[in-house]
């Protein structure tokens, strides 16, 4: 049978193109091209500013600490995301404190993140999952009240919005992934994005040894501690060249997930998780939750249909570990949910079969 992949990234000839330009330049570490790239993305989100960074885990530690959050200090972060959004807490010296999700959206459970709020709480970090938005509107009420940092994790929500209004753009600082699984990828790399001018000094001198401008690597002036996670114009020719593709790419991820619910929706074996596609949310993927997950997963790989195992919870991670009793929702749902291929190279086609195999392998369970 074909192969139909849960993702699959996809370069092109304006990759090329740039990359070429910039290997010839004999310059391709961050310069004018990086520049360019964040304009443009600025641009997209309507933001006025815009840092690319090595990674999105980068990103929210540089947000945190720009906020001087650190030792003794308290983040709070819902229980079901990639690790990667606790660990950039304790990259900072502070604890990361989590909370249990909303089990309609997986996303931060809003009466559990008020209920964790200590005199040492300093920021929360909501995970817009595979593009679902966060209850942004309560997050930011909340935060506002308790005086705290609101860093949004929108690794996997580029261009996916809440209310008329982009994902990321809503707290202090959002942060995006560009790993190789998301929408528009340069291998790796994140993106900081604000509307604070204050922030963004802070965050372009901890991003670059203290430096407030682009320094000569001789004598410049470090008015502040700063680390190093510049990006390259290697990865900005590579974003620059993957942003021509941005709406085709939207408009097939939405076709897909609006196939997906039409088709599966009266599968009563499956739940498909929900999405305000018309209201502008952008499925990263579309994740469903079943109680024959493992086994649905083991039929579809025979079928030559890949798909991906939603994370372990975080506090059953060895350096997180906490009581499953504190987290039931998270506990419960995890161990159900899957990402089903989501990928924008797919045809209406490949969704329509992934969908008949799902019901053959629900029809010959209960036959």
């Amino acid at each position: 049978m074909k192969k139909i992949p849960w993702w699959q990234p996809q370069f092109g000839k304006k990759e090329v193109t740039l990359l070429k330009s910039v290997l010839q330049s004999a310059f391709p570490n961050e310069g004018k091209l990086t520049t360019e790239f964040e304009n443009n993305i600025g641009e997209h989100l309507g933001v006025k500013h815009v840092l690319a960074v090595t990674s999105a885990t980068a990103a929210m530690f540089l947000s945190l600490k720009s906020a001087g959050i650190g030792y003794g200090d308290e983040v709070i972060v819902p229980d079901i995301t990639f690790i990667a959004t606790a660990n950039a807490v304790e990259m900072t010296g502070a604890k990361a404190i989590l909370v249990d999700v909303d089990p309609l959206t997986l996303t931060i459970d809003i009466n559990c993140f008020e209920r964790a709020i200590t005199d040492k709480t300093k920021a929360v970090i909501p995970v817009h999952i595979s593009g679902r938005a966060a209850d942004m509107h309560e997050v930011s009420k909340i935060a506002k009240r308790k005086k705290l940092l609101v860093v949004e994790d929108a690794a996997e929500a580029f261009m996916s919005k809440y209310k008329g209004k982009y994902l990321g753009t809503f707290g202090d600082m959002g942060c995006f992934s560009l790993s190789p699984a998301k929408t528009i990828s340069t291998g790796q790399g994140g993106l900081i994005v604000t509307n604070d001018d204050n922030l963004y000094l802070k965050l372009k001198m901890l991003k670059d040894q203290g430096r407030p401008v682009r320094g000569t690597g001789g004598n410049d002036i470090h008015p502040a501690l700063g680390f190093n996670f510049k990006f390259t114009d290697l990865q900005a020719a590579v974003g620059l060249g993957q942003l021509v593709y941005l709406e085709k790419r939207i408009q097939r991820m939405r076709k897909n997930h609006r196939i997906y619910k039409k088709l599966l929706s009266q599968l009563k074996e499956v739940s498909v998780l929900p999405f305000k596609v018309d209201a502008g949310e952008l499925p990263q993927w579309t994740d469903v939750l079943t109680e024959r997950r493992d086994d649905l997963v083991a039929f579809l790989k025979k079928k030559n249909i890949g798909s991906r195992n939603f994370w372990y919870p975080i506090h059953s991670q060895a350096y997180y570990k906490l009581s499953d009793e504190h987290f039931p929702i998270s506990s419960a749902l995890s161990p159900k949910a899957l990402w089903l291929p989501s990928a924008f190279t797919l045809s209406d086609n490949d969704i329509v079969n992934v969908c008949k195999l799902i019901k053959t392998f629900f029809s010959d369970e209960t036959s």
